[in-house]
């Protein structure tokens, strides 16, 4: 089976927007400019400004232009030696940890693209419903906690 290339884009919350898969052959700018056009059509016009990994070049940046999202490219600090957490960028690779906890998302299950993605939007509702009751903990943690 060939392997896939999976495109989050998030909000500052680390709750997904749009998402795009597609082979993994496929050059970053070409998913950048698929994602971002995603996050047009997601949106609705409410996304003005998106913050893009250094993978991504001017392309997207002048195709993005033309939907109206300002797109700044997030630069390494050549000083810095090693792994260097860039401000903003780690919510992406906290929500990819965070969906990683899912079962179907550990490998490549799904046949096609579309499935694929509608495993992330599944699986990240899951983690809204329990942002917003409050049921962090499975309920034999707190069963045991009490005893």
């Amino acid at each position: 089976m060939p392997g896939r290339k999976h495109g989050l884009a998030v909000d500052v919350l680390g709750l997904v927007i749009a998402v795009v898969v597609l082979a993994a052959n496929v050059h970053d700018n070409t998913a950048g400019i698929a994602l971002l056009s995603e996050v047009a059509v997601n949106a609705g016009g409410n996304v003005s400004k998106a913050l893009a990994d250094q993978g991504f070049k001017t392309q997207v940046v002048t195709h993005e232009a033309g939907l109206g999202i300002d797109v700044e490219i997030a630069q390494r600090d050549p000083q810095h030696k090693g792994f260097v957490p860039q401000p903003k960028r780690w919510r992406v690779e906290q929500t990819y940890g965070i969906l990683i906890l899912h079962r179907r998302l550990v490998r490549d299950y799904e046949h096609r693209p579309s499935s694929s993605s509608s495993r992330v939007y599944w699986a990240i509702t899951h983690v809204i419903v329990r942002r917003l009751t409050g049921a962090n903990t499975p309920t034999w943690r707190e069963a045991a906690v009490a005893a």
